[in-house]
């Protein structure tokens, strides 16, 4: 990261300049910096090289306080996939049916997004390319809970291990929205108990991303952050704050577009990513 051999002035306003455009945001930003010039300070090193391998050791440390472990245990496992239009949750939810078939668990998703009909088309062609099932809204508008409960009760009686929820792509400003997914949420609770509730952010989205994830968490619950789009020159920084205010873990990542392209979260290989 560092091209100079020795550490001065410059290498600190290189590093601050490097975290913010990766989207670490002010806070966290100053917070990473003051920890590694006490660290620089205490082993006497002026060496870049030792400052890169600090840098890496202390982000790995962050992530690593929070457990990605997926919790689907029940059966079925119920899991609610949130977010707002255009972080790609609708592709998430396809590739997280074939991630789990390929550890040998059967998969069947609800459209419960019932307002838009190029949504539930979409998600079946996901669905079909996950090797999913799916059931989806009886009328257009019909009411997303009773899609997402009528969802759970097709897995009960058909023995299949996970249900995945989607819903609609609501603005987290928008409180009506908010209150229909708090009512999923409730009448699928009738029925069985919510394993994970998924909030899907997109890599792009910046400090955004914050705001985002604290409204979804009053609102829905949210127990584990899938990231997107991490494909392209997107860093994602903002997670550390999303982290660090929330305590919510990251439980999944996007690198692609191909329906294999989801992976589960190691922040090693994150961190590795992130200062490549």
């Amino acid at each position: 990261m560092f091209a100079k051999k020795t550490i001065d002035d410059e290498t600190w306003d290189d590093l601050e300049d490097a975290l913010i455009t990766a989207d670490f945001g002010p806070e966290v930003t100053d917070s990473v910096v003051e920890k590694l010039r006490e660290n620089v300070a205490k082993f006497h090193t002026t060496d870049p090289e030792d400052l890169n391998r600090m840098l890496r050791e202390n982000l790995e440390e962050e992530l690593a306080k929070y457990d990605p472990t997926l919790r689907l245990s029940n059966r079925p496992a119920v899991v609610l996939v949130v977010g707002v239009n255009g972080v790609g949750k609708t592709t998430t939810i396809g590739k997280f049916a074939k991630f789990l078939a390929n550890h040998g668990r059967s998969v069947v998703v609800g459209a419960a997004d019932t307002f838009r009909a190029a949504a539930v088309e979409q998600l079946a062609t996901w669905a079909e390319r996950g090797g999913a099932q799916i059931v989806g809204p009886q009328q257009q508008g019909q009411d997303p809970a009773s899609v997402a409960f009528q969802t759970v009760e097709f897995a009960e009686r058909e023995g299949i291990d996970i249900v995945l929820i989607d819903t609609a792509g609501r603005l987290q400003t928008k409180s009506g929205l908010m209150d229909e997914l708090s009512k999923i949420r409730r009448v699928i609770e009738k029925k069985a108990e919510i394993a994970e509730v998924l909030l899907v952010l997109d890599a792009t989205t910046g400090q955004n991303g914050l705001a985002q994830a604290e409204a979804f968490l009053e609102h829905a619950g949210v127990t584990g952050l899938v990231l997107t789009k991490l494909d392209g020159s997107a860093k994602a920084g903002f997670v550390f704050a999303v982290q660090e205010r929330t305590g919510i873990p990251i439980k999944l990542i996007g690198q692609g577009e191909g329906i294999g392209d989801l992976t589960g979260f190691t922040p090693h290989v994150f961190v590795q990513n992130l200062l490549a």
